[in-house]
């Protein structure tokens, strides 16, 4: 997560010294510039939220509570635009006029975490009407060239809108708050000044609305700025009776830079290409048959060079997911020229989009209660990436190996299961007594049943075997085979619940 740290408060004449040949601005030119803010600002709406996570080390409680303010866009049908970081594991979201007049009650309307956008409407349609009057919902800008200067909107506490002007050095595909999800940002050069911190602002030009802002680094004054046809690609999504939101094709790829590795790829000397090195299964590009091994030339006509770039008509060199996730929405057909076995060919794939909940280890779990079971004092949990990350800043290499080879290598698993099943630690009771070392071991069989998620577990857990007085739990990749003794986990459950815990099992 990136917080917004603006720089200290400084006077206007200290950031913008006019040159000998400039004429400082006239008294009419202020009250002109004073006026276009005042304007602007009436499409502006603060947006404050209160955040509350599940704690991944003890999934039956939340963690403290904390509050987040940003502003937020007003565009067509009364929606606010903010970006997901914003609402992610929200329990309350308000809306508040930047005069501090007016507060509603709003909910989420639209989310799409991987762009990291959100749309908000008023919870009570009845306030809507009440709560906008007078504000100015916004268009959404036609996208910007390269060094044209974009006005960022802040606002003070006491509701004084200003406009700091920066430029557009490039356009880069990165991610902006979930890793891994690349997306088209601007970076943009602006000398933000000192206001009321916030999360997320919006970003104009020529009075339209055309990014919003993610991050700023006061050092190099250096901001990040979500592309504008980002946020027209998500707001018309987002019409649709169903959001697809933007779509995946569903390869991992080297890049083809090294000599010797193009020779064996019979790769020719005046063409680029990508290297596929995993194809995941039911993708996108599964189903149309693109294989580990196949060079990526070109998609869509555009040549793809050998670090993985082509040359976009507005913006330069831009990253070759732009063409799938930027360009096209989930249905969208999208043709590939590969290099397969030294011959060329042609391949087309329609695109779709991977739901969350389809992954073997999810990558976020906002607004969801992570699943556990607490038996005997032994903790089980379904695997996602946020428990990986409770591993420290490190966890791509503080995590046990199974598990990152779990994320990573999901192909290996899906056949068996739907999600991981791991014991992540045991709290030392009488039922427990020998086992207190054991952690973070992947599950494969309770009471030798094969368990695919965490309702496989409850239901496993209520059928010992036949004659048998306890539970037996057998680790994947592990010759260990462990006892729980029935009756006394049961009491230990009952004790357990009686000293505070507020439940023992979740499977949603």
């Amino acid at each position: 997560m990136k917080l917004l740290i603006f720089a200290p408060l400084l006077l206007l004449s200290a950031c913008q010294k006019p040159s000998a040949t400039t004429t400082p601005p006239g008294p009419a030119s202020a009250a002109v510039a004073e006026k276009q803010a005042a304007d602007d600002g009436k499409s502006v709406l603060r947006v404050n939220t209160t955040i509350q996570d599940w704690n991944p080390g003890q999934p039956w409680e939340k963690n403290p509570s904390r509050n987040r303010r940003a502003l937020g866009a007003l565009v067509e049908g009364h929606r606010v635009l903010t970006t997901a970081e914003m609402v992610a594991d929200a329990t309350f979201i308000e809306l508040e006029s930047t005069d501090g007049t007016r507060h509603a009650v709003a909910e989420v309307a639209c989310v799409d975490y991987e762009a990291n956008l959100a749309l908000l409407k008023i919870a009570n349609a009845e306030d809507e009407e009440k709560f906008f009057a007078g504000l100015t919902m916004l268009e959404v800008a036609e996208p910007p060239p390269l060094k044209d200067t974009l006005e960022i909107i802040q606002v003070e506490d006491n509701g004084q809108t200003l406009v700091t002007p920066g430029q557009i050095l490039s356009a880069e595909v990165v991610s902006t708050f979930l890793p891994g999800q690349l997306f088209l940002t601007y970076r943009v050069k602006a000398s933000m000044q000192s206001s009321a911190s916030s999360y997320s602002v919006p970003v104009f030009n020529e009075h339209k609305l055309a990014g919003i802002l993610s991050s700023y680094d006061s050092k190099d004054q250096i901001c990040d700025v979500i592309a504008t046809p980002l946020l027209a690609r998500f707001i018309a999504e987002s019409k649709k009776q169903s959001y697809q939101g933007f779509p995946n094709l569903g390869i991992s790829f080297a890049q083809t830079e090294d000599l010797h590795f193009r020779q064996w790829l019979k790769i020719p000397d005046d063409q680029g290409g990508i290297f596929i090195t995993k194809v995941r299964k039911n993708s996108a590009a599964d189903a149309a048959k693109l294989q580990k091994g196949d060079v990526v030339l070109a998609i869509d006509g555009h040549a793809i060079d050998r670090r993985g770039y082509y040359t976009d008509p507005q913006y330069d060199s831009l990253h070759w997911v732009q063409l799938v996730r930027g360009t096209k929405s989930a249905g969208d057909a999208l043709k590939f020229d590969i290099l397969r076995d030294g011959e060329t060919m042609e391949i087309t794939a329609t695109l779709t989009r991977q739901e969350e909940s389809s992954r073997l280890v999810p990558f976020y779990t906002f607004g969801k209660a992570p699943n556990f079971l607490i038996k005997g004092g032994m903790i089980f949990q379904e695997l996602t990436r946020p428990l990986l990350q409770a591993f420290g800043k490190e966890w791509e290499s503080r995590a046990p190996l199974p598990f990152l080879d779990a994320l990573s290598n999901p192909e290996k698993y899906q056949d068996d299961h739907e999600r991981m099943i791991c014991l992540t630690g045991v709290i030392p009771t009488q039922a427990t007594v020998g086992y207190e070392g054991l952690r973070n071991l992947l599950i494969s069989k309770i009471n030798g049943v094969e368990v695919r998620n965490m309702k496989d577990v409850l239901a496993a857990f209520q059928k010992p075997k036949l004659g048998s007085t306890s539970h037996s739990i057998e680790f994947l990749d592990e010759d260990l085979t462990i006892q729980l003794d029935d009756e006394l986990s049961n009491l230990i459950d009952k004790s357990l619940l009686q000293r505070g815990l507020s439940k023992l099992s979740r499977a949603e």
